[in-house]
């Protein structure tokens, strides 16, 4: 989404310098959302019951669901279906992979988060981005700033990751945090068996 005009913004904590974000940050008036969690360039918000059409312009995109189920698009259904899992993930677990903004200009840059994993105290790290907003180090910023919130806030014992075996991008992306290869596990949505990874605090 393209959009004239500054944020305007309400900063409510100071920020860490040392981890370049904060974890109850701002509001942008413009577009009607608050962030709890912002980096230098990323806004964190979390997904609700009026966000259907935020979702279709995620999961909608099949540059962005291609590697992340079989048949590589999601129906209408299946989107807000995605939806209502990220909505029970927050309220019943307290997290989600949470809607990103691009603080500068308030576009949808994707989602970038967590969902419960194995053991308490274990979730699983991922993120989807439009690929308007591919190679630019945005993945990178939005997990480091969900890993710090794992560790940190959510006192995580540790974190699961996992990609598409032809999604190589992500793998750089996920060494790049500090990730460790465990070996490859079985996805049913896509039918293959996805490089996994931990890390931990």
């Amino acid at each position: 989404m393209e959009r004239d005009g500054s944020m305007e913004r309400d900063d409510l904590t100071e920020r860490d310098d040392s981890m370049g974000r904060n974890n109850l940050a701002e509001r942008d008036d413009s577009i009607g959302r608050d962030y709890f969690l912002v980096t230098e360039r990323l806004g964190f918000s979390k997904w609700g019951r009026d966000d259907l059409e935020l979702a279709k312009r995620l999961w909608g995109d099949p540059l962005v669901t291609r590697y992340i189920c079989a048949s590589g698009r999601f129906s209408e259904e299946e989107i807000a279906g995605r939806l209502k899992l990220e909505i029970a993930n927050e309220s019943r677990y307290g997290v989600q992979y949470w809607p990103v903004f691009l603080r500068k200009t308030g576009e949808l840059v994707g989602c970038c988060g967590l969902h419960p994993h194995g053991e308490d105290g274990e979730y699983e790290l991922g993120f989807h981005l439009r690929p308007d907003f591919w190679k630019q180090g945005l993945a990178q910023e939005a997990g480091t700033a969900v890993i710090g919130y794992a560790f940190e806030t959510l006192h995580a014992n540790r974190l699961f990751a996992g990609h598409n075996p032809n999604n190589t991008a992500s793998a750089g992306v996920l060494k790049r945090l500090g990730f460790i290869y465990i070996g490859d596990e079985f996805y049913a949505p896509t039918g293959l068996y996805h490089p996994s990874y931990i890390r931990r605090a």
